[in-house]
């Protein structure tokens, strides 16, 4: 419906990899943008968990929000923000 706001996400998740560069750049990004939101970030290497690695192999780093695929391999600091409810 137009002019419908989804809830405000609960839980920001970011699964990366060791030693991938994407992973490392996006990193302080949601670092910041969980803290500006007052969430707590989890951060998960997607080589610890068979499901983890079944699912988010070839796309890390991925943002999850309450679970569900925000964005994956660059993270537009601007849209995270805004999907979190803070101004850009």
């Amino acid at each position: 419906m137009p002019g419908r706001r989804r809830p405000r996400p609960t839980s920001v998740a970011l699964v990366t990899r060791a030693g991938c560069t994407l992973c490392a750049q996006a990193e302080p990004v949601v670092v910041r943008a969980a803290a500006d939101a007052g969430l707590v970030l989890e951060l998960r290497d997607v080589d610890d968990d068979p499901d983890d690695l079944a699912r988010w192999s070839d796309k890390v780093p991925v943002v999850l929000l309450d679970g569900t695929e925000h964005a994956c391999w660059r993270i537009d600091e601007r849209r995270l923000r805004k999907a979190l409810g803070l101004s850009a």
